[in-house]
């Protein structure tokens, strides 16, 4: 899995699989944005977000965190 760090104001573009599940970081403490750490949160009421995708490919996935289609970004950065 490659993805290329960006300012938070950017979607983070990253190649996934199919066949491996997921978990996007919602709060944002990861150390491996845009996906979850799984200890970053740990004390706090924040979780991640499970997901798997369809096909292989690259997505773009929402970095600022206030994406109505998480963990896919929606410009919701761009406002």
């Amino acid at each position: 899995m490659r993805y290329r760090y960006t300012s938070k104001n950017e979607p983070i573009r990253i190649e996934l699989k199919v066949g491996q599940s997921y978990r996007y970081c919602d709060c944002g403490k990861s150390d491996v944005q845009p996906l979850c750490d799984r200890y970053s949160h740990h004390g706090s009421s924040c979780t991640y977000l499970a997901f798997d995708v369809k096909r292989d490919g690259t997505y773009y996935l929402c970095n600022c965190k206030k994406s109505k289609h998480k963990p896919y970004c929606d410009g919701s950065h761009k406002s």
